[in-house]
């Protein structure tokens, strides 16, 4: 046992990575049928059984590894997976710390409920869904784990493209349109992306996280305005995928469009761009990184403060409950971004347990509208007088349970996350703005979500509702309570997940630790190499420097 537990250890990273995709590799070999279940005969259904135990079964041990991921990143130690033997820079390197676990955690503790709810039926309505989930789990794992900055580039790629096909599953004349411009812009975003890494390598010669933010602190002259251009540029990319003003406006429609279980994964989405800000201006562009040290500070806090505002008006002004939770998702990246943005160690470890709550509870709430959308007729998830549900009392218990962690009332994790931000706030410049938008932003979260429940369990039509309405199947709200149940575990078990994003957070606060697990102590101690600062000597060769 000892010798699998240091063989697993010792992969562990890498692990991650390739079980979704081999997963994804096997499912492609069993085939697609492409049509509804039950429609392609007795062998299709077979096959679609087989690919629905398989893709479980990956998920799961994926779950129970990322586990075995949090407690090890928990020593402290930062485990550092080498592909090929080869040093850093020169080779690609995965990093496992106590962020990038989490993070992998949080994929694996969504994407479970949201593939047993997917496969209660709405994996039949495409083709190849459980291999495009695994190819986005593959990609939000690698995101997460990568070491550097251009492999990060390539991972965003492959989540995005899976997510490209799955926001489209089901197809639908909507969804085909939010489609056309999801795709538009995060290839526009991608191609920012590339700039920015050209610009990164241009200053530095390296695009290793670790390397960067050791040579940063030599830069000198242009060198350091390409490493701060190159920095702002990147926080653009990242801020769309966050979705963070100004550009956000693709969130609301896009995730409103996606069916219920592809919308309930995307809440991951918006995470990479917050977690690819923390890890790159925290961890490369930090205090330590010399005139390009937290070049991001100025922009981060207004920005994340405005789309906290801005979102939760979008939640008001909603008129379908799909929108509203959208909405309410664009808020809470306000939130997080706010507690980066303030660049205390305090006020991220709050960011971080706030960013496990708002994950987790978005995701539940975008099953619940579907289950409640189901059962009122021809009026679907619009905030209009419509046919009572059939299970009012099951599925407003549900909606005000999810609303009240939403809107961030005691004793729920959201309360517990805002009380953490505020108090890290306390005694900071920015405290008045911070406490201000904070309580604000709550309190017209709590608005928005009660007026979705007058609407649809109050103001009812007379008439039935249609023959043919059921109640939610048990396994899809078995789904959408598990969600609900981790919100509760997150409440009690606050304590120990605190002192977690404490270590992580002052473990971001110390990229040297991170650069001498990846380079080495000699690397730090006494560095062979010397950036381009960017002063040229005739004929392009560069001038040494005294």
């Amino acid at each position: 046992m000892s010798a699998i537990t240091a063989f697993w250890l010792q992969h562990a990273p890498v692990l991650s990575v390739l079980l979704p995709l081999f997963t994804a590799v096997a499912l492609l070999l069993i085939g697609d049928s492409g049509g509804m279940a039950g429609q392609g005969g007795g062998h299709d259904d077979a096959r679609l059984r087989w690919r629905r135990r398989l893709s479980l079964l990956s998920v799961s041990l994926g779950l129970l590894m990322s586990i075995g991921l949090v407690m090890h990143a928990a020593t402290g130690d930062i485990l550092v997976y080498r592909l090929g033997e080869w040093p850093a820079p020169y080779g690609i390197a995965l990093v496992l710390d106590r962020l990038s676990a989490l993070m992998v955690l949080l994929t694996q503790l969504v994407a479970l409920p949201v593939l047993w709810y997917a496969s209660c039926g709405w994996d039949s309505r495409g083709r190849h869904f459980h291999a495009l989930f695994q190819f986005q789990l593959m990609g939000l794992s690698g995101a997460f784990l990568t070491g550097d900055l251009f492999n990060l580039f390539v991972f965003f790629e492959v989540l995005l493209i899976a997510s490209y096909v799955l926001l489209v599953h089901g197809q639908g004349r909507e969804r085909f349109r939010m489609g056309v411009h999801y795709v538009v812009l995060n290839l526009t975003a991608s191609g920012l992306f590339l700039i920015g890494l050209a610009m990164l390598y241009a200053a530095t010669g390296t695009l290793n996280m670790a390397d960067v933010a050791l040579r940063l602190q030599q830069l000198q002259g242009d060198g350091v305005a390409f490493a701060r251009a190159a920095a702002l540029l990147l926080l653009v990319v990242f801020g769309l995928k966050a979705a963070l003003v100004p550009l956000y406006f693709w969130l609301p429609g896009t995730y409103a469009a996606a069916s219920a279980p592809v919308a309930a994964l995307f809440a991951i989405m918006t995470k990479v761009g917050a977690y690819s800000i923390i890890r790159v201006h925290w961890s490369v562009f930090g205090e330590q990184a010399g005139g390009a040290a937290l070049v991001a500070q100025d922009w981060l806090l207004p920005a994340a403060l405005t789309t906290s505002v801005l979102g939760v008006l979008g939640a008001l002004a909603a008129h379908s409950m799909g929108r509203l939770v959208a909405y309410l998702t664009v808020s809470s990246v306000g939130t997080i971004l706010a507690g980066v943005g303030l660049f205390s160690p305090a006020t991220l470890s709050a960011a971080l347990y706030y960013t496990l709550h708002s994950t987790i509870v978005m995701a539940g709430l975008f099953l619940l509208v579907e289950l409640m959308a189901a059962q009122r007729g021809t009026a679907c998830d619009r905030l209009q007088p419509a046919n009572a549900v059939r299970e009012p009392l099951l599925l407003g218990l549900m909606m005000l349970f999810g609303a009240a962690s939403a809107a961030g009332l005691p004793p729920l994790p959201g309360f517990l996350g805002k009380l953490m931000i505020l108090d890290s706030a306390a005694g900071l410049a920015a405290q008045a703005w911070v406490w201000s938008i904070v309580l604000l932003v709550g309190f017209f979260s709590i608005v928005g979500l009660a007026r979705a429940g007058v609407v649809v369990f109050w103001h009812v039509q007379p008439a039935p509702a249609d023959g043919d309405v059921s109640g939610a199947s048990r396994p899809m709200l078995a789904a959408a309570w598990a969600f609900m149940a981790l919100t509760v575990a997150m409440a009690v078990f606050a304590s120990p997940i605190k002192r977690y994003t404490d270590a992580a957070a002052t473990q971001l606060a110390d990229p040297m630790a991170y650069v001498r697990a990846v380079l080495g102590e000699e690397a730090v101690t006494q560095p062979t190499t010397r950036p381009y600062d960017g002063q040229r000597a005739p004929g392009g060769a560069a001038k040494e420097q005294p």
